[in-house]
């Protein structure tokens, strides 16, 4: 689907990448998987609550491996560019052997869930920090206003309550409030937010409040027709 304010496509975006303008996106804001599903021990089942799901989705199964989209990473995003990628500990190692090269800077922030999924067994730490990959060149776009803006740590819930989508349910949405920190500071009003593993296009919904324009690739056809639905009635 296109209109003058997104577009979005389905399909898989290792291949449909190629088909984005060269120097046409002012940032990549992304969240691919995590592949952590292949280390799942189970759900957790309680009588009293929702299940915990651990097991995350089938295409959390799937290697990733950052290397086959890196190059269509530096070939999309204009010279003032940024690039923000949602990783885990597991392939923090493989973004940076796939990026660091690439670009003048490689560096992260770390996103702390105020309200982190519990450890009912109380048998290791709770997963309450998520990195986020940083890149750039010099003369890149910034727009920090304060100090406190420029710390590489953020702190907010995890997506709850109406945010939320239900149907279908997304384990990993991303909350509205990171999204935006990152878009407001990484981009300007009308410049062009691309996401290539958009899920429920929460950084759709983000870039539009924002008066970005946005750009969009989902391959499960759900997510995607959810997408869709989304991101209309926010125009």
């Amino acid at each position: 689907m296109k209109t003058d304010k997104f577009s979005i496509v389905n399909g898989n975006c290792f291949e449909l990448i190629k088909k984005v303008e060269t120097g046409s996106i002012d940032l990549i804001l992304t969240d691919p998987p995590y592949n952590l599903g292949k280390h799942s021990r189970g759900n957790l089942k309680f009588a009293w609550r929702q299940d915990v799901n651990n097991d995350i989705a089938e295409w959390d199964k799937v290697d990733l491996d950052p290397s086959k989209i890196a190059d269509e990473f530096v070939r999309v995003l204009k010279p003032n560019g940024n690039l923000f990628v949602f990783c885990s500990y597991n392939l923090i190692g493989k973004w940076y052997e796939a990026l660091d090269h690439k670009f003048d800077t490689f560096q992260f922030m770390v996103w702390h869930k105020t309200n982190p999924t519990p450890k009912f067994y109380k048998n290791g730490f709770l997963n309450s920090c998520e990195i986020i990959i940083c890149c750039w060149n010099k003369k890149h776009k910034w727009n920090f206003s304060k100090q406190n803006e420029m710390h590489n740590f953020f702190e907010s819930p995890i997506c709850l309550g109406k945010e939320r989508l239900q149907n279908p349910k997304h384990p990993t949405q991303k909350p509205l409030k990171i999204l935006e920190h990152i878009i407001k500071i990484a981009s300007d009003e009308g410049d062009i937010v691309f996401d290539p593993f958009m899920g429920v296009a929460s950084t759709g919904e983000a870039s539009l409040r924002l008066k970005r324009k946005f750009v969009g690739i989902e391959l499960e056809k759900n997510y995607f027709d959810a997408c869709e639905m989304r991101l209309k009635n926010i125009i």
